[in-house]
């Protein structure tokens, strides 16, 4: 078996093949929200937020619609700060146990290459520097205002196009993309990114 890369925090999936998927990538605690199960399993909820307050829980859903529903679900109920969003790109196709696509037929988590997967979860291995990447940062809402991300005409495709240069996914919350960029950039690398004339050192 393939070296897989040691994760200390507690990641949240969909189903069993995601599961089973990230398995063969990463060693940690993987839990599954069997898919919409989540909504009428109490006890599944209870378990996450009473991990939360524990540790700091990495999320990873499909980038399709029920994704996105699931991925609300759990923001809504755990708070944001202890939540890592991971999202992985919109890629058509199809797995391979399955006899058609998906209705929006796009790749779920189990059918992301090994390679993607690793390079998605790699700034999460060592649990000091994420903790120290997002209290130093002071990325903030205003930053997204001056930046023309948030409160402009124009917004949504601006935090589209800087949602592609990361690899995440379009139609990003002005919330949900600030607390992505948090843990992803450095200020400096986020004033590099959005183009800034005057860039911290």
């Amino acid at each position: 078996m393939m070296e897989r890369l040691s994760i200390p925090y507690p990641v949240i999936v969909e189903g069993r093949y995601d599961k089973l998927r990230l398995e063969q990538v990463i060693e940690a605690q993987i839990l599954t929200t069997d898919g919409f199960g989540i909504f009428n399993k109490t006890e599944k909820g209870r378990l996450f937020r009473a991990l939360a307050q524990k540790t700091p829980l990495i999320l990873l859903t499909d980038s399709d619609g029920a994704g996105k529903l699931i991925r609300s679900y759990l923001t809504s109920s755990i708070p944001t700060d202890r939540l890592i969003q991971l999202y992985v790109p919109r890629i058509p196709g199809k797995e391979r146990r399955k006899a058609h696509p998906s209705a929006e037929g796009v790749l779920g988590v189990e059918g992301m290459e090994r390679e993607l997967l690793l390079r998605l979860f790699a700034p999460y291995a060592d649990a000091e520097a994420v903790s120290r990447r997002a209290a130093e940062n002071p990325l903030s809402k205003t930053d997204l205002y001056v930046d023309g991300l948030t409160g402009q005409e124009n917004s949504a495709a601006r935090r589209d196009a800087l949602a592609e240069k990361l690899g995440l996914p379009a139609g990003m919350t002005p919330n949900a993309l600030l607390a992505a960029l948090r843990l992803l950039c450095t200020y400096r690398e986020y004033c590099l990114l959005v183009g800034r004339e005057e860039i911290p050192d």
